[in-house]
């Protein structure tokens, strides 16, 4: 009876022994300690010593307007010593259709990085790290930058439709009488809507002195006081304009002194 209630009592220490192995503890001294899982994988070196950089970027204007740069100045440090980020990659991106599409990809190796860009119309950016071999990617946080109509941008539309013919009554894309063109363009290119005929629309906009008058005017000419022809200032004399039936679009001197000059932008 003794043997057997010994054997007992081995194969319990034995089975005690084995559940505390498969938990990861041990029995000392009569008390329950818990050790290190056997099935725990340690960190491997590489990935613990992975630093997630701080991207900063900075813009010195965050309102422009259209055809104006942006410079976009990016720092990068390693927040665990404090030191510059001097290895990979900066791209600066935009977000399009909901997603972030890179511009330009620059190599760091100061700890900062310059962009200049020129947006086209109102974006939101950013300035991403790719990441190195002790870098993890991160990326700045996103910024507005709002484009505004200008001149220069009005201009740039009405020179895209130099050669469309004229035609009364319409209001393109592809053909145009005067009012139909100012119309089409500064709705296109400044979101203003005017309506289709000239003696209405030198009522629409800024009213501006034939000497103060800028690329990207309103130019209305005029019989006594009634519109009869609208027209866009180009700058230095000329302007473009659908001239008349059987012409094209086209840029040309301003002939007469009777009209009006209205800013629209």
């Amino acid at each position: 009876m003794h043997e057997r209630s010994s054997s007992r009592g081995r194969r319990m220490s034995v089975g005690t022994g084995t559940v505390a192995l498969s938990l990861g503890l041990c029995l000392c001294a009569g008390q329950l300690v818990a050790t290190p899982a056997a099935s725990a994988a340690p960190l491997t070196a590489a990935a613990a010593s992975k630093v997630t950089p701080k991207v900063t970027a900075s813009y010195n204007k965050r309102t422009v307007s259209w055809g104006s740069k942006v410079r976009v100045t990016t720092k990068l440090m390693n927040p665990r010593t404090g030191k510059k980020v001097v290895h990979g990659w900066v791209r600066l991106q935009s977000k399009i259709n909901g997603r972030w599409k890179t511009w330009q990809n620059k190599h760091v190796t100061t700890g900062t990085v310059v962009f200049n860009t020129q947006p086209g119309k109102t974006v939101w950016f950013r300035t991403y790290y790719g990441g190195s071999a002790g870098m993890k990617p991160a990326s700045s946080k996103p910024v507005k930058i709002t484009v505004r109509a200008s001149g220069a941008k009005i201009l740039a539309e009405a020179r895209r439709h130099k050669g469309a013919l004229y035609k009364f009554g319409a209001a393109g894309p592809k053909r145009f009488d005067c009012s139909g063109y100012t119309l089409y363009v500064y709705k296109k290119a400044a979101g203003k809507k005017l309506p289709h005929k000239a003696n209405s629309q030198q009522h629409y906009g800024k009213s501006v002195s034939k000497g103060s008058k800028k690329a990207g005017d309103l130019l209305v000419f005029r019989s006594g006081s009634y519109g009869t022809h609208a027209a866009i200032y180009a700058g230095g004399g000329y302007m473009w304009a659908a001239p008349h039936t059987g012409a094209r679009v086209q840029k040309q001197k301003i002939y007469g002194s009777n009209y009006v000059v209205r800013r629209m932008v």
